[in-house]
């Protein structure tokens, strides 16, 4: 069976808002391109002597902002036309939550398994300086950040080795975003993602008129949710639904997968999996030795959160999800995504709901061009204010609280709100913002919410092609 490139999957949804859209066709054509894609190889001196040959690419898709910002990946399936998607997927994601980068993308053709740690560190190291000496990385020019394989030892490794080869060594921090806490990360970060996916999440489920359409109540709670990938992004998506109430029934992993009608304690699995190096075998849950079987599991809601092209059009008439999640980006091709549209799934798309993690890599680059820590100077002025607050309270009620409720107050404002409650609500604003103002475009030309979110998209792409003065 031919499989269309992602790039082209992207383009497929892209042309289909566009034509919804004002815009003339050489700024449409301009807006869908892919600027920029480095390909580079370079030699790797392995532990034991040996050399290998290492590809790796770098994509910017967008220039109408800048910097460009986007994750790098390590995978064996990384290849041009996969950054160039993936690089086109966060210029309209930034677009959509209002964040002012181009897109971006980067990744090392590699299974990390294969590695030890010090050969990742040389493999890192070189692709930053390689990265570096073609003007592809820096604070104003191209912000790169963890994504499917990488986390915030590769990020401090880049940060490292950029600085001391950068010519503003002052403003390096922030030459890449998802670093450590002690190396100007924020507090927030690792979370951001599945964060953003339940924020998403739960505003989809909390509009009447669409939940009533499905058959659905109103709210997170009680619904049943299947997770595909149980990695950084499905694990804190799956936590969040759980703490809201929703009931996880069936978990895939690359080695399989897991179900029970029951419902899953999220912590049980992980340790089961820590101590079995598989979720698979778990007490009372059924098992799959086909993970791609789970996603096919009745449920409320279904969230893809590994990779890429996960529903296709030779599998997705047997999915029976309500509503689709999608938390990794690209998981349901465009023929598949037009099924499901026809048959009244509701798909929350993932040019919208995964876009926490560059949302707080947008709050970590600021602090770091900043050198000041978010809320330092106002915590305290914030909680005297609070406190001032609840002294004008109780004197309009007439009476005073007790001394256990006004110990109880000051002590949750002795401090103001932390960096990490600053980066959470920020997300949530975004999250909560961005949804309905998709979901409004959707509604006004009576279109899905993934066509409605590449509406807005290339509109404020647009603008801001035409704001640059590129077109004179």
């Amino acid at each position: 069976m031919h499989q269309t490139s992602f790039f082209a999957e992207v383009n497929k949804m892209f042309a289909r808002a566009a034509q919804y859209t004002k815009h003339p066709p050489g700024l449409l054509e301009q807006i869908q391109n892919c600027n920029s894609v480095y390909h580079m190889s370079f030699p790797l001196l392995r532990d034991d002597g040996s050399i290998d040959v290492i590809d790796a690419y770098r994509a910017e898709h967008s220039h109408h902002m800048q910097p460009t910002k986007g994750g790098i990946r390590y995978a064996p399936s990384v290849n041009a036309d996969e950054v160039m998607a993936l690089a086109a997927l966060m210029s309209y994601k930034c677009a959509i939550v209002d964040v002012p980068y181009g897109g971006a993308k980067g990744g090392i053709c590699i299974d990390r398994q294969d590695y030890s740690q010090s050969e990742l560190e040389r493999i890192t190291r070189r692709y930053t300086f390689e990265l570096s000496k073609k003007n592809f990385i820096g604070p104003g020019i191209d912000v790169p950040a963890p994504d499917y394989g990488t986390s915030s030892i590769e990020m401090s490794w880049i940060f490292d080795t950029y600085r001391s080869i950068a010519d503003n060594p002052l403003d390096a921090l922030a030459c890449v975003t998802g670093k450590p806490v002690g190396m100007g990360g924020v507090r927030g970060r690792t979370e951001a993602t599945g964060r953003g996916v339940f924020f998403g999440i739960r505003e989809a489920c909390d509009i009447e008129e669409d939940m009533h359409a499905l058959g659905l109540s109103v709210g997170v709670e009680g619904k049943s949710v299947v997770i595909q990938g149980l990695g950084n992004v499905g694990y804190h998506t799956a936590l969040y639904l759980e703490q809201a109430g929703a009931k996880v029934i069936g978990i895939a992993e690359y080695e399989g997968g897991v179900y029970n009608p029951e419902g899953f304690l999220l912590e049980d699995i992980v340790s089961h999996r820590k101590e079995t190096k598989s979720i698979l075998n778990f007490p009372g849950a059924q098992n799959f030795t086909d993970s791609a079987k789970v996603l096919e599991l009745e449920c409320d809601i279904l969230v893809p959160a590994a990779l890429e092209s996960q529903i296709r059009s030779d599998n997705v008439s047997r999915i029976q999800a309500k509503i689709i999640a999608e938390a990794a980006n690209g998981p349901i091709t465009s023929s598949a995504d037009q099924w499901l549209i026809e048959n009244g799934v509701l798909v929350i798309p993932d040019v919208y709901l995964n876009a926490g993690g560059v949302t707080v890599s947008y709050f970590e680059w600021l602090r770091n061009l900043s050198h000041v820590r978010h809320g330092r100077m106002s915590r305290r002025r914030e909680a005297h204010n609070a406190l001032q607050i609840l002294e004008t309270v109780q004197g309009l009620v007439g009476k005073k609280f007790d001394s256990e409720t006004i110990s109880g107050i000051e002590s949750s404002l002795a401090f103001g709100a932390s960096e990490a409650d600053l980066v959470d609500s920020g997300l949530e604003d975004t999250m909560v913002g961005a949804y309905h103002e998709i979901h409004e475009k959707s509604r006004s030309h009576n279109l899905d919410l993934r066509t409605g979110a590449f509406i807005n998209a290339i509109d404020k792409i647009a603008q801001g092609y035409l704001r640059s003065g590129i077109f004179p």
